[in-house]
């Protein structure tokens, strides 16, 4: 299994996609005020809501599944 899969579908791997998109929204919405900020915020609920559902976005472009699950399973 792919290292980068294998980290993405870790306790930390969702932990840092939660918090950078904490960030993101955070920084778009309090920081920028604007309609690139909206955009900022609405590319940082991706990270947000990928590390809450356990799924992995740019899985499927190293040959991974997009279920975390399915990761963790196969990297075992």
């Amino acid at each position: 299994m792919n290292p980068f899969c294998t980290f993405m579908a870790s306790t930390a791997g969702r932990a840092a996609r939660v918090l950078v998109g904490i960030a993101l929204i955070a920084v778009g919405i309090l920081v920028i005020k604007d309609t690139v900020g909206i955009i900022i915020a609405v590319v940082g609920a991706v990270p947000l809501l990928a590390g809450l559902f356990d799924f992995c976005v740019f899985a499927p472009l190293f040959g991974c599944p997009l279920s975390g699950p399915k990761i963790r399973a196969g990297a075992k």
